[in-house]
């Protein structure tokens, strides 16, 4: 799956530290996810209805 070209973004809380945050991207079908710190080293690919759940999940903690 190619990922070149995407529109990466992060949580606006993460600020511009430097700090420890992922990145999403939108694709057809899935939602991609790498670290903001290495973008070069690959990324983690899930469906969408997982990346929902997992988010939601996140929003309980």
């Amino acid at each position: 799956m190619d990922l070149n070209g995407l529109r990466w973004r992060k949580s606006s809380h993460s600020g511009d530290n430097g700090g420890q945050c992922v990145e999403v991207a939108s694709l057809p079908g899935v939602v991609a996810v790498r670290d903001s710190k290495n973008p070069k080293g690959g990324a983690l690919v899930f469906s969408r209805d997982t990346f929902r759940a997992f988010a939601a999940e996140l929003k309980k903690q």
